[in-house]
């Protein structure tokens, strides 16, 4: 295989399709019905990977990024870029005409993306928007799909589905937090012990919503979600000065996001 496809980091795939795999889940869809976008959001998270790195390739710091596109130029890359944006836009078509309203939910997705690789350096303000274009949009567009709406805008959320929502949301958030610690950016700038009170208060927020959702959900089967902010509160009992460049530790993180999709992929397909 081309190590050209590193460029791609399909790893990361799991980010934005995890969330619209519980939508259909959740909703009882059929998930060949929602293939169009789920298709869609893959292309869009090459696109937005692609794009980071040209932004990234810029810092001599980035080793990481520079290691990855050695021997690339920034125009070959965001060639791949605009191609897979290109055939992502198509697959969304088939259901933007039948739901117009998904083209201004897609812009808006498409916008917070851009402005969280343009503005990295945000501390804790990127995370949100980073949060809602990967995980709150993508599971509402789910819905819209489905024409689980009312006023031909809103998608009809129960409280059950809102408090499991959250929680994916807040688990990504602080997740999110120890990623762009480990790669240097944003919560990074700050001192070891803000860090540390800014990740324990989003970790402890994430410990409650989801606990809470459990409680009222009874959805046990999603009980292995609450292993996450207990992590990430270990890995913070103290303040750290020793992450940057730790890329194991991020890996672990990408295999366990990875073994959480094949764990959702199976629960839609499972009888």
């Amino acid at each position: 295989m081309s190590n050209g496809f590193k460029l791609l980091r399909i790893e990361y795939l799991f980010s934005v399709l995890v969330p619209c795999l519980l939508s259909i889940y959740l909703n009882n869809y059929e998930i060949i019905a929602h293939i169009w976008i789920l298709a869609g959001f893959a292309f869009y998270a090459i696109t937005g990977n692609t794009l980071n790195d040209v932004i990234d390739m810029k810092d001599p710091d980035e080793k990481e990024t520079l290691k990855r596109v050695e021997g690339y130029r920034p125009k070959e890359i965001i060639t791949i870029s605009l191609a897979s944006f290109l055939i992502g836009t198509f697959c969304f078509m088939n259901s933007i005409v039948v739901y117009p309203i998904l083209g201004i939910y897609l812009a808006v997705i498409v916008i917070l993306a851009v402005v969280y690789c343009l503005f990295k350096s945000l501390v804790i303000i990127n995370h949100i928007f980073l949060g809602i274009s990967h995980i709150v949009l993508p599971w509402l567009m789910i819905k819209i799909n489905a024409g689980d709406i009312a006023f031909n805008f809103f998608p009809n959320l129960t409280l059950h589905e809102l408090l499991i929502l959250l929680s994916i949301a807040s688990v990504g958030y602080t997740g999110q937090m120890l990623h762009e610690l480990i790669d240097g950016d944003s919560l990074s700038k700050l001192s070891p012990r803000i860090s540390q009170l800014v990740i324990w208060i989003a970790s402890v927020t994430s410990l409650v919503i989801t606990a809470v959702s459990l409680i009222v959900t009874q959805k046990i089967i999603f009980l292995p979600i609450i292993f996450f902010p207990f992590g990430i509160l270990y890995i913070f009992r103290k303040p750290r000065t020793d992450l940057l460049g730790r890329t194991s530790l991020k890996d672990i993180g990408i295999i366990l996001g990875n073994l959480i999709l094949v764990y959702v992929i199976i629960l839609n397909i499972a009888p």
